[in-house]
């Protein structure tokens, strides 16, 4: 393993040593608002002290990331494939046209979460918020599953306004009593059936181990599923539905 000591260092300088290191799991310390960490990265472990600035992780193409306090905006932007663990919250537009992969937010999300996300074939990307996130959630989605789990909204919808504007394939699951304010026409609110439910057990269950949350206790709350109605004219020009 590679230590690299991050402070001071400008975001450029920051990433060519990181491309240079020839170790597979490199630990960065004194991180603070560089940008473009580990972008189109494949095959690294990524150990992340401090708080990266924008796109970490875009177009990430294999490699694990796992931040131990927040992240700024464009996590994830385009990402491919791999994983990346945030031990805090992120800023806007996380998981921007992503494709492939898995993003776990310990905490809450800002806005734009899932914007353009998409899945063809076995890409089926996925993003779970444990706490709430802002407004435009899963806009303009085409694949791919979002989780937000409210895990501190006791009950109430954790997402912001205009949750899944556009919306046109993929599925959002919110656990929640109460549906988001002013859902738009093309999106759909259902109570989660017995299918859904297995489905949601069995893609937080990596989450609820790596945070050390009670996935049962989770489990016992009531959960929506929002996904693009039948009269959506826009889902037959997709093939991942």
């Amino acid at each position: 393993m590679a230590r690299i000591n991050a402070q001071d260092q400008d975001y450029r300088d920051l990433n060519n040593l990181i491309r240079s290191c020839g170790e597979d799991t490199i630990e960065l310390d004194g991180v603070m608002g560089q940008r473009f960490i580990a972008c189109g990265m494949s095959g690294k472990h990524f150990r992340i002290n401090g708080v990266p600035g924008n796109a970490m992780g875009a177009y990430l193409n294999g490699s694990d990331i796992e931040v131990f306090e927040n992240a700024q905006d464009a996590v994830g932007d385009t990402m491919n494939d791999g994983k990346i663990i945030i031990h805090g919250s992120v800023g806007d537009a996380c998981g921007y046209a992503m494709r492939g992969g898995k993003i776990y937010i310990r905490d809450s999300a800002g806005y734009r979460a899932g914007i353009h996300m998409k899945a063809y074939k076995d890409k089926q990307p996925l993003i779970i918020i444990g706490d709430a996130v802002g407004s435009f959630l899963g806009e303009y989605q085409a694949g791919g599953t979002i989780i937000v789990l409210g895990l501190r909204q006791n009950g109430r919808p954790p997402v912001g306004y205009f949750c899944g504007t556009g919306m046109h394939g993929g599925k959002i699951y919110l656990r929640s009593d109460y549906p988001p304010f002013d859902l738009p026409p093309q999106v759909s609110c259902r109570e989660a059936g017995e299918k859904d439910l297995a489905d949601i057990k069995e893609k937080i269950g990596e989450f609820c181990t790596v945070f050390g949350i009670d996935k049962d206790a989770v489990m016992r709350q009531h959960f929506l599923v929002l996904e693009p109605n039948s009269a959506n004219p826009y889902k037959q020009l997709y093939t991942n539905i």
